[in-house]
């Protein structure tokens, strides 16, 4: 089609002429220097990909393969057509395909984990079926941690996983364990660990050690004494599932009358008033109750210590491979290193939030050997999520998100663990491991290298939406939004302008972006269409790894809100480390 036609009132409409995918002005002049009369050779393609590409080891080789996958006609090189589907292929990613290349011998309190947060929820936190399903999609995606909330079920004799005092429907852990041992390793080969928040009876804990064992067998990992002295690595856990939650505390009906005399000493709620009866008898009382404790992992945050593994069926303490604990007195307690042991600590994000003011530097000093985990503020009735680069830059592993929700803060969890070869590890950057000196994220450092984004062109909407998607009466007034997450001092995001009526925007737009800890930064890049009455519609997303963005001319696909990629969007862009 070389028109559109768009109605416009009853009797009248509007007909646009539909431009034709074209290189821009830049790529055209490099096309020219490395090509005579109109061919590019396969010796100027492969000056090509090491001048511009800044491929270093390309041979003529690579460069051959190029022009066979192209297939243009002339079978010794490429012309100016051929060279810019080339470019704005598949075959040129915006990532370098380099599988897992990090360091994974090193113990897990040194890496990044993809960590999710009430794993079993479909949808908000409050009313949604509980499933397998999102558990799933999760281990598809790569997440290496889920979280299963276990409670008795109506009749007391086995186990349910749900979200205690709201209306979720349950779901039976017998199915979520079965589905997580299916799905385990399908993205990764890298342990999965499945962290528990435990509302149980001694001889429920009994029945899930038995659970466990029966569906994980040999795939299990049972620690030994060593695993409490130093975290293993990765690549030692490979294809294992990891238990991590702290030892119980005795189920409520069992120690009815210390919680009596331990509240009237602390002055809070006890964990029936927070919690609510058993989920069948909650009905219209769930919001007040929810509201009334928030957070489904303060009875984590009241931890007494080594006491309560007095009650813990043995079979069941005998699994634990992380174990979670938080001792009383505070943040300097929590935090506190002991060169004997090692630990999982687990805070919300307001807490987190606040600690990091407070104890920035002993967070960081904490993780370097202990495994932190921050989950999101319960006021996330919607199940969204907070900015993981908090927790990120003062080393925490397990930055908990609800992976059922979508937004921006999603996006950029998904966009450091393409990293790394999506193995749902990525190694924390040295000088969070540095024991000599402690890292500041709010120290503004010196700019190691600048970044230069050309944002060249797009293309694809016209064939994965309906013409009338963003306008009803015109083709789309598209902009692109293009910045950096990272540091404080490197978060930025700057916009092109707005091209009119234009289904192939060609913007043609030049940025930089001084970095002072690009280690840590993750390149945001989105897409929107502009509407001048109303919220401006999305056009697409995706967030990448600094550390493993190719240099050079690429095609860089785009995702939708809820992370899945479009089957033809994408931006043709330059990245150049200068």
């Amino acid at each position: 089609m070389s028109k559109q036609t768009y109605r416009v009132c009853f009797c009248f409409q509007k007909r646009f002429r539909l431009a034709v995918s074209e290189a821009p002005e830049d790529i055209k002049k490099l096309f020219e220097q490395h090509s005579e009369n109109g061919i590019m050779t396969i010796d100027g393609l492969q000056r090509f990909l090491v001048e511009v590409q800044k491929e270093d080891k390309a041979t003529r080789e690579d460069a051959q393969k190029i022009i066979d996958i192209v297939k243009h006609f002339h079978r010794k090189g490429v012309n100016l057509e051929a060279f810019f589907k080339y470019l704005f292929g598949d075959i040129n990613p915006p990532l370098a395909s380099l599988g897992v290349h990090h360091d994974m011998s090193a113990p897990l309190s040194h890496y990044f984990i993809y960590t999710g947060h009430n794993s079993y929820l479909t949808g908000n936190q409050l009313s949604s079926e509980c499933s397998d399903v999102p558990i799933i999609n999760a281990l598809k995606r790569g997440v290496r941690v889920i979280e299963l909330d276990i409670w008795p079920n109506s009749t007391k004799d086995d186990v349910d996983v749900l979200h205690g005092g709201t209306l979720t429907t349950p779901v039976e852990l017998i199915k979520c364990l079965r589905s997580i041992k299916e799905y385990a390793f399908v993205a990764s080969e890298y342990p999965v660990v499945i962290t528990l928040e435990d509302h149980l009876t001694p001889n429920l804990q009994a029945k899930v050690a038995e659970m466990v064992t029966q569906t994980f067998g040999e795939i299990l990992f049972s620690p030994g004494p060593e695993c409490f002295k130093e975290f293993p690595c990765p690549e030692s856990l490979k294809r294992r599932i990891i238990i991590s939650t702290k030892p119980p505390k005795e189920y409520l009906e069992a120690k009815e009358v210390k919680d009596k005399e331990d509240d009237s000493q602390r002055g809070k709620a006890s964990d029936e008033e927070a919690w609510g009866n058993e989920v069948p008898d909650l009905k219209g009382s769930h919001v007040a109750n929810y509201k009334n404790d928030l957070d489904e992992e303060d009875e984590e945050d009241t931890d007494d210590g080594d006491k309560s593994q007095h009650s813990l069926a043995p079979e069941y303490k005998h699994l634990i491979g992380i174990l979670a604990r938080k001792p009383k007195g505070g943040l300097d307690a929590w935090l506190r290193v002991d060169p004997d042991k090692v630990t999982r600590l687990s805070m919300s994000e307001q807490k987190f939030e606040k600690a990091v003011v407070t104890h920035g530097k002993q967070i960081v000093r904490f993780t370097r050997r202990n495994v932190l985990r921050v989950y999101p503020k319960s006021t996330r009735f919607d199940s969204s999520n907070y900015n993981p680069l908090i927790g990120w830059m003062h080393g925490v592993q397990m930055v908990a998100f609800n992976m059922q929700g979508h937004g921006r803060s999603l996006w950029l969890m998904h966009g450091m663990f393409k990293a790394n070869g999506g193995c749902g590890y990525v190694k924390k950057p040295d000088f969070l491991l540095n024991t000599e000196e402690v890292f500041d994220p709010k120290i503004k450092l010196p700019v190691k290298t600048t970044l230069k984004v050309t944002v060249y062109m797009g293309e694809g909407w016209y064939y994965d939406f309906h013409h009338t998607h963003f306008d009803a009466y015109s083709p789309p007034d598209f902009y692109s939004r293009v910045g950096i997450a990272g540091v404080p001092a490197d978060s930025v995001m700057k916009k092109t302008k707005i091209l009119e009526d234009n289904w192939l925007p060609s913007w043609n737009e030049v940025f930089e972006f001084p970095l002072t800890v690009p280690e840590l930064a993750l390149l945001r890049i989105e897409v929107h269409e502009y509407d001048m009455s109303e919220k401006d519609d999305f056009g697409g997303q995706t967030c990448l790894p600094i550390s493993e963005l190719r240099s050079g001319i690429r095609a860089v696909p785009l995702y939708s809100r809820k992370g899945e990629k479009y089957n033809s969007v994408k931006l043709l862009m330059r990245f150049e480390f200068i």
